[in-house]
């Protein structure tokens, strides 16, 4: 199965470049274009890419039985992404820093609306590009967003994402990659 995300090759050098939350406002790249807040604007050109991303202001890991634990997870990263040669126009995206339990979703929850993501691997996106403006819509409406998955290992994590600046973040990112 392709997902929706394949082909983000410009995002996963993102994540790299990024790494943790302390890194993500300070993370200086050739393609770092805009820091707007919590949110950061990148940009390839071959092929052209464009994306807003951010890394979670708190994260938590719980065991099976909902206890606290600890645990290590790469990356931690919620993005938008648009590649104008693959028609994508604002694709969410969330990786969690680890491979997802096989056949699980991740929930979102902005404010009192609930969405749910389709997993693979370590990343995790809407089913349709109308999930994706509906996702959208509320982000720019919320002031935070709640990402719960599932690992492999049966453990619970739960980040929470600033939404401070998403706005200005997609914008620009969507201007750069759309004209």
């Amino acid at each position: 199965m392709i997902s929706r995300v394949t082909g983000g090759l410009g995002a996963v050098a993102a994540a790299l470049l990024i790494g943790t939350a302390a890194l993500a406002q300070e993370a200086e790249s050739t393609n770092r274009v805009a820091a707007n807040t919590d949110w950061s604007v990148f940009v390839e050109g071959d092929p052209q890419e464009c994306w807003g991303v951010s890394a979670p202001k708190e994260s938590a890991l719980v065991d099976s039985n909902g206890n606290p634990t600890t645990g290590r997870r790469g990356d931690i990263l919620l993005f938008v992404f648009w590649r104008p040669g693959d028609g994508v126009q604002g694709q969410v995206a969330f990786t969690g820093g680890y491979p997802f339990a096989g056949g699980s979703t991740v929930s979102m929850e902005i404010g009192d609306t609930s969405f749910e993501l389709f997993t693979e691997g370590e990343w995790a996106w809407p089913a349709t590009p109308e999930d994706d403006n509906r996702i959208i819509d509320a982000m720019r409406r919320g002031a935070a967003a709640e990402v719960r998955g599932r690992s492999g290992r049966g453990n619970q994590t739960i980040d929470e994402f600033s939404l401070l600046g998403f706005t200005a973040a997609i914008e620009e990112a969507a201007r750069r990659c759309t004209g």
